[in-house]
C-alpha cells in the first residue's frame, strides 16, 4: 500500500496563498490533518475551508513567522488541537529587487532574514521535540537562486544560504531521532511572488514579473507535488530546472565557471532595469 499523508499532522507556514496554498489542497485530498499559517486569518480561512471540502482536517492560526512568540504559538495550538506533530513545511518566504547601494535602509535585508531564515528557525525550535516524538520530517522551501549568482537579490540570498547552512547542521544532529530534513531548491514557480518583489523603499513593486512572462514557470500544483512526494519520500534534496537546465547543474557550473553565472545574473538585473 503506498503511504500517503492520512492523518498526518502537518504544519504549513504561508499557506494563505501561492505553493503553501497548493500544498495545503495537496495534502487535503490525502486526509492530512493540516495547521496552517500565515498572517492574513481571512485568506487563511477560505483555504482551511476548501481544504475540509477536499477530505482533510484544517486549523487556521494567524502567525508572523518573524515573531519568535507567534511560532511558539503555532506549534502549541498544533499540539492543542491533533496532539502531535509529523510534518513542518518552512514554506513562508518575502524576496526583494534592489540594489543593495540603492536601499533607504539596510534593515530590509533584517526583515527578510527574520521571515525567511528566522521564522523557519523558530518554527522548528518548537516543533522538535514533537518531530521526535513522531520520527517526523522537515521541509524547507528555498530556491534555485541560491544556486546561482543573482545580483538585486541580496538579501533573499543571504536568507536562503543561512537556512540551507543551518538546515544541513541541523539534520546531522536529529539524525538519530529518525527526523528527516528535505531541502527543495525549486526555480521559477508561478504564483506571483516575483511580482510582490520589495523595492528600495522596500514596498512590493513589479519586480521582475515581466522578464518572467516568456519565462517556462513550474505551476504551484506541479510544485506542491513534487514538495509532497519528496517529503515524504524523506529526500535530502531536491533541484528543479531553471530555463531548461536541470537544477543540481548549477552548483557544478558555479564551481567551474563562477564568473560566467555572474555574467548572466548581471544581464538578467541589467534587463530588470535596476
Amino acid at each position: 500500500m503506498t503511504a500517503t499523508y492520512n492523518q498526518n499532522v502537518t504544519i504549513i507556514t504561508g499557506a494563505s496563498s501561492g505553493i503553501g496554498e497548493a500544498l495545503a489542497y495537496e495534502l487535503a485530498e490525502q486526509g492530512a490533518y493540516l495547521t496552517l499559517a500565515a498572517r492574513r486569518l481571512d485568506q487563511l480561512e477560505t483555504v482551511a475551508a476548501k481544504c475540509r471540502d477536499l477530505g482533510g482536517k484544517a486549523l487556521a492560526v494567524i502567525c508572523d513567522v518573524s515573531q519568535q512568540a507567534d511560532c511558539e504559538n503555532l506549534i502549541q495550538q498544533t499540539v492543542t488541537t491533533y496532539g502531535r506533530v509529523d510534518t513542518l513545511v518552512n514554506n513562508a518566504g518575502i524576496t526583494m529587487w534592489a540594489r543593495f547601494a540603492n536601499l533607504n535602509d539596510p534593515v530590509l535585508l533584517e526583515q527578510i532574514m527574520k521571515v525567511n531564515f528566522l521564522g523557519a528557525m523558530y518554527c522548528t525550535y518548537y516543533a522538535l521535540p514533537l518531530l521526535k516524538q513522531s520520527r517526523g520530517r522537515i521541509a524547507n522551501i528555498s530556491s534555485m537562486a541560491d544556486k546561482i549568482i543573482t545580483p538585486g537579490s541580496t538579501g533573499y540570498i543571504a536568507s536562503k544560504h543561512a537556512m540551507e547552512a543551518f538546515f544541513e547542521s541541523l539534520r546531522s544532529e536529529v539524525v538519530d531521532d529518525g527526523i528527516s530534513i528535505t531541502m527543495l531548491y525549486l526555480g521559477f514557480v508561478d504564483t506571483g511572488f516575483a511580482g510582490r518583489m520589495l523595492n528600495a523603499e522596500g514596498k512590493p513593486s513589479g519586480g521582475i514579473s515581466q522578464q518572467l512572462q516568456a519565462t517556462k514557470q513550474m505551476s504551484p500544483v506541479d510544485s506542491a507535488k513534487l514538495i509532497a512526494s519528496a517529503t515524504l519520500l524523506r529526500k535530502r534534496t531536491v533541484y528543479t530546472s531553471v530555463s531548461g537546465v536541470p537544477g543540481w547543474l548549477f552548483p557544478w557550473i558555479k564551481l567551474i565557471a563562477p564568473t560566467y553565472l555572474e555574467q548572466v545574473g548581471k544581464r538578467f538585473m541589467d534587463v530588470g532595469g535596476l
